[in-house]
């Protein structure tokens, strides 16, 4: 429940003031508080890679590969309840969201940033911070946005409107050969298993000097999809062949299962005559028998050289049928394994994301919302603040052998928060651009082992990110089925600490669709 304990006549009023708000913008934008639901955009949408949200100018810009793409104003967080400024991803989408805790309120199309209940969806937006710490949108504009995101997607929390730069330096990752069969796996994972999962792929082990050693997870890609390509033709056609087989072959089992029931009529008419002959009590009723007898083994003699030759013809038919059908399963066989092996070297090229604090200087990746490793990092004048830039790979470049960067500071000197900057009220046009030139110095105070780097390098692709920060990584938001959650410690977090911390053993707070967060416990949704 919420703090503030309300009548239950006016909590049902204000929840059907939400609803309404929400299901009609119109209506809400007729009452002077509005929806607000313009938004622009500025070109046709690639595929959303960072989402930044503005505090104080209560807006959020959407990038792709190419720039700036959609805006649109937003409500976050009213005092007491502030969206903390910091990096997120969307780690769960539903279309139709409930909240338990606002009297069931509707919360459509709602895109989770935190398992302790942060989101964006839409709502209504007075034109100010008035959520609970979650980031309303424009009703069209976040149905438009739910459709093209993806999990994982980077939502970025500036108090300042703030704008990614372009930029490339000697220090930011790119795409590498597979050097090792473990390329990132758990260190816990045995080298036996990982034997066996890298020969599935294609690569050899570590002592090989295989030409494939030298193949990209992207080339190893493709090379398995275009043999699961080729598996699935080749699936295809033997599974044509066997229905085709099949037919000649039911055709002539057909004629076999009447070549056998003539066959067996006669073998009874037979045996019917000899009974009789048996029971013939006269030499004429004897003669008759005989006479009866031998047409009978006559037309049994004729049934036999029937079958006989009815099975010569039917037998290679029915024998390639079998064959057909044994290589129509091992070809489907095949086909599902080429498949498998596509996905595992897909999974490798899942965006992975790498974050260095200087408080704990060290260097952490994450793959899929799984820890993967971390290692000691260096970091030249230690003592002095890095700020906080995230980096952002927008796509491939140079056939595949490199990718392109984007940088985006926290605050504008390279990420280090300025006293007294806060203009909450003062809303520019545009935001200024990241400075280029501090957020390559930021990459310059960073030493990185080289092994990392090489195992980074191995799984970087479009979407992949580098953070380099100060803060630590947030313990309390970081966790299973997350990227990294970074807060600013500077900021305000009432939106976090209003939050309890969700439980390992259970137990939920607002969503009735999803009674278990993947975390292992709970945490409530805010309205």
């Amino acid at each position: 429940m919420h703090p503030l304990k309300r009548p239950a006549a006016v909590s049902a009023l204000a929840a059907l003031a939400l609803l309404i708000a929400v299901a009609d913008p119109a209506s809400a934008r007729s009452r002077g508080e509005g929806s607000r639901d313009d938004f622009a955009q500025t070109r046709p949408v690639g595929v959303p890679l960072l989402a930044v949200v503005s505090l104080n100018d209560q807006r959020v810009t959407i990038y792709d590969a190419d720039g700036k793409v959609l805006r649109a104003p937003v409500s976050t967080g009213q005092t007491g309840y502030e969206t903390p400024a910091g990096i997120y991803s969307i780690i769960e989408k539903n279309r139709e969201h409930y909240s338990n805790l606002y009297d069931d309120a509707s919360m459509p199309f709602m895109q989770r940033i935190t398992w302790s209940g942060i989101a964006l969806h839409a709502g209504v937006l007075p034109g100010r911070p008035a959520s609970h710490g979650c980031i309303r949108l424009p009703y069209r504009f976040a149905e438009q946005l739910f459709d093209l995101t993806k999990m994982g997607m980077r939502v970025v929390v500036v108090r300042d409107d703030m704008g990614p730069v372009d930029i490339a330096h000697p220090a930011l990752f790119k795409p590498g050969p597979v050097k090792s069969e473990v390329a990132l796996a758990p260190t816990a994972e045995r080298s036996d298993a990982v034997e066996r999962r890298s020969m599935r792929l294609g690569v050899p082990p570590a002592d090989a000097g295989s030409p494939a050693r030298a193949q990209t997870w992207r080339q190893i890609a493709a090379a398995k999809a275009a043999q699961a390509e080729a598996a699935a033709k080749a699936s295809e056609e033997a599974r044509r062949a066997a229905v085709r087989t099949r037919a000649d072959a039911a055709k002539s089992m057909k004629e076999l299962r009447m070549a056998e029931g003539a066959r067996s009529r006669a073998e009874a008419q037979l045996r019917d005559v000899e009974r009789m002959l048996e029971a013939a009590r006269s030499p004429e009723a004897t003669q008759k028998a005989e006479e009866i007898k031998a047409k009978a083994a006559e037309r049994l003699t004729e049934a036999q050289a029937k079958l006989d030759s009815v099975k010569a013809e039917a037998q290679p038919k029915i024998d390639a049928a079998e064959t057909a059908r044994a290589a129509a399963n091992a070809a489907e066989a095949a086909r599902t394994a080429a498949q498998n092996e596509v996905k595992l070297a897909e999974a490798k090229m899942a965006p992975v994301s790498v974050f260095i604090s200087r408080q704990t200087k060290r260097l952490y990746v994450r793959q899929a919302f799984q820890p993967i490793f971390d290692t000691e990092i260096a970091i030249r004048d230690p003592d002095t603040p890095i700020g906080t830039t995230i980096y952002t790979a927008l796509s491939y470049a140079k056939d595949g052998a490199d990718v392109r960067w984007s940088a985006l500071a926290m605050y504008p000197n390279a990420g280090i928060p300025e006293a007294g900057s806060s203009r909450r009220g003062e809303r520019r046009s545009e935001p200024p651009a990241t400075n280029a030139a501090a957020a390559k110095a930021v990459l310059e105070r960073i030493s990185i082992p080289q092994d990392a780097i090489e195992r980074i390098n191995e799984v970087v692709s479009p979407g992949s990110s580098l953070i380099v920060s100060d803060e630590p990584m947030s313990a309390k938001e970081t966790g299973k089925g997350t990227d990294f959650v970074v807060l600013m410690s500077g900021e305000p977090q009432g939106g976090i600490k209003t939050r309890r911390k969700p439980s390992p053993y259970g137990g939920y707070g607002d969503d009735r669709r999803y009674r278990r967060s993947p975390y292992g416990g709970g945490g409530s949704f805010w309205w």
